[in-house]
């Protein structure tokens, strides 16, 4: 208790003391005179101690050193000097302030940080997104550009740190935008960006002058290019699918950072890398000679559609610079526009290829058919009548393959009871059933693999359609019907919840064509059960299979084509109308199975003469007869 009271008093006796010496501080405060007399002195005392201690500062800069005042004294200049060497003269001009230069052209309006010298925004001004709003590739921060480089008094400094002094000129047409970065007014590192009318590619270099001895020559110089992808579509998913970092490396090749999830790369030989969101790209271009030994990486930021709802990916680039001469001299274009292969297609350096309009035969069937023809079609008819009279010209172009595939059909239901026949008499031998089975389809002509291969025929065209509407720009904002944007699902209905794998709303053209294939395949499945043999001993049954995939592939239409583009939707509806109404007109007017029936007559007059693979498939399956036979004797021995 008594050392509780000490405690106590103990405290209230300092807080005594402490009034008392700031009563006595505020009685004895000194004069303004002597005040002004002692700031004097401390200050004298602070130049004589930097002075003093010049030589031994470190080298090692930060963002504070960078200080953004343009009236310094010889001290000042001098301390700014030991921090950053040389570029301590950038500084010290009006450029130094934290200001952007705004310029605009038909399609763009951009912003250029003076800190850094590069741009702070890119709006597109002949585009907006789904909510109206106008598109941008770069804002807010969300992309960087920064040159790494070694000086002869060995530090290490970044462009992002150091202001660069812009002027705007006129060259002819075209608007020019020079940012520096000067150590005098006759040396400097320069931005230089020409921008054309009607133009989305920048003419952009990279260049020193007086220079030559301030660069570390032997210190690698690398430039890093980030950017994260801005949101632009309805489905931020859907969108993401298609937000991909493609390059062209060695010469003419494509490739493809990863599609979801993460990924990075080391390639050599870059010509040109694409930080492709979807139907819109910041291309960095290398005019001159590819870029070496590129480390490229590709982030997913999509996790959750319902948080994630900013940007798509973040992509990140270091790119190597070569001296020539202790100066750089980089010539490189900047493309910041539609993902649109005609507009792509002008600058002949193969930026189309970074669509994804599918490899090998399915890419050359869109470039060389899909595209010029909806092009074509587009050009005067509404967008959603020029996806149904593409469609219609498919289908007739693809009508001579479903032609084969029923009459291949046909030949086999009517061949079906002899054929039942042939297995029943040889039950016990199936050799001999499947001997007599294929002499019987041979000397009719008939035979399952005749329906299958033209099917198989279609197999290019359907998955390169699958390719080409959703990449097709043209699409993008067009509506059609209730759908207001082709490029996008058509929503009927908002629910509120969502359901994995389909989503939070109800798309109609995904409906209608589920119902179009279910019938369609009901259709065909049904024909091709009549004529189905019976499943055999250790083999799945087709049968079965066949009446699942009835049910299977219009709910799989039904839940993955509800977040896709509804143009792709409209076209696998309005096909498989079609395909039902082309296999009615086929088997009501066109096959006449009395007719097939007298050519299958006549056909089995003929001798036939077994081809090399019949040969080879009967030698073979003697050999597996004669192998199962020896097995069984072996086994009652």
């Amino acid at each position: 208790m008594e050392e509780k009271k000490l405690d106590t008093k103990s405290i209230i006796g300092f807080i005594l003391i402490f009034g008392i010496f700031v009563f006595m501080m505020y009685q004895n405060q000194p004069t303004p005179e002597e005040i002004e007399a002692q700031k004097k002195a401390e200050q004298e005392q602070v130049e004589a101690e930097k002075k003093e201690s010049k030589q031994e500062e470190s080298l090692v800069t930060t963002s504070n050193d960078y200080v953004n005042t343009q009236v310094l004294d010889s001290t000042q200049k001098a301390a700014l000097q030991s921090k950053v060497g040389s570029f301590a003269y950038a500084l010290t001009l009006p450029s130094a302030e934290d200001k952007q230069t705004t310029v605009e052209t038909d399609v763009f309006e951009l912003k250029f940080n003076n800190k850094g010298g590069h741009l702070a925004q890119v709006k597109l001004k002949n585009f907006v997104d789904y909510d109206s709003v106008p598109i941008y590739l770069v804002k807010d921060n969300n992309s960087a550009f920064n040159i790494t480089f070694g000086t002869s008094d060995n530090r290490t400094l970044n462009t992002q740190d150091f202001p660069f002094e812009p002027t705007v000129t006129k060259s002819g047409e075209n608007t020019v935008v020079s940012m520096k970065l000067k150590v005098s007014e006759s040396a400097f590192l320069e931005y230089r960006y020409e921008l054309k009318p009607k133009d989305y590619m920048i003419d952009f270099s990279i260049k020193s002058q007086g220079l030559s001895g301030v660069f570390n020559t032997s210190q690698p110089i690398t430039l890093d290019w980030k950017q994260k992808g801005i949101r632009h579509a309805k489905s931020i998913t859907y969108e993401n699918r298609y937000t991909r970092l493609t390059y062209m490396h060695d010469d003419g090749k494509v490739d493809k950072l990863a599609q979801m999830g993460d990924d990075d790369e080391i390639v050599e030989d870059v010509e040109w890398l694409s930080y492709r969101q979807f139907f819109f790209s910041s291309i960095l271009v290398a005019n001159d000679s590819p870029f070496k030994d590129v480390a490229m990486t590709s982030k997913n930021l999509v996790d959750d559609e319902e948080i994630d709802t900013l940007f798509t990916k973040t992509y990140s680039s270091k790119l190597p610079l070569a001296y020539n001469g202790g100066e750089l001299n980089k010539s490189l274009g900047l493309y910041y526009g539609p993902t649109d292969s005609k507009t792509l297609k002008v600058y002949d350096k193969g930026l189309d290829q970074s669509i994804p309009f599918g490899w090998g035969i399915f890419g050359w069937i869109n470039k060389a058919i899909f595209i010029p023809l909806f092009g074509f079609l587009s050009g005067f008819l509404p967008y959603g009548i020029a996806i149904i009279v593409m469609t219609i010209l498919v289908k007739i172009m693809l009508s001579f393959v479903q032609y084969k595939q029923f009459l291949s059909q046909a030949k086999m239901k009517i061949l079906k009871p002899e054929l039942d026949a042939v297995r029943e008499k040889y039950k016990d031998n199936k050799l001999k059933a499947q001997q007599e089975t294929m002499a019987i389809q041979s000397k009719a002509g008939a035979s399952p693999l005749s329906g299958c291969l033209p099917g198989l025929m279609q197999i290019p065209v359907f998955y390169a359609l699958f390719q080409f509407f959703p990449t097709a720009f043209d699409l993008r904002q067009k509506s059609f019907l209730w759908a207001d944007d082709l490029s996008s699902y058509d929503s009927i209905l908002e629910l509120p919840f969502s359901i994995p794998f389909y989503g939070s709303h109800v798309s109609l053209f995904p409906i209608l064509a589920a119902v179009a294939i279910f019938f369609y395949m009901k259709m065909t499945t049904g024909q091709q059960t009549a004529m189905q043999q019976p499943a055999q001993e250790g083999m799945p049954d087709m049968g079965k299979m066949m009446k699942y995939m009835i049910y299977f592939s219009p709910l799989l239409m039904l839940v993955f084509f509800n977040n896709y583009a509804s143009g792709l939707s409209l076209y696998y509806f309005v096909s498989n109308l079609i395909s039902i109404g082309i296999m009615l007109v086929i088997k009501n007017y066109i096959i006449d199975e009395e007719k097939v029936l007298a050519k299958i007559e006549v056909s089995k007059t003929k001798p036939k003469k077994q081809n090399k693979f019949q040969k080879k498939m009967a030698e073979m399956m003697e050999q597996a007869e004669a192998q199962k036979q020896a097995q069984q004797k072996g086994r009652k021995k």
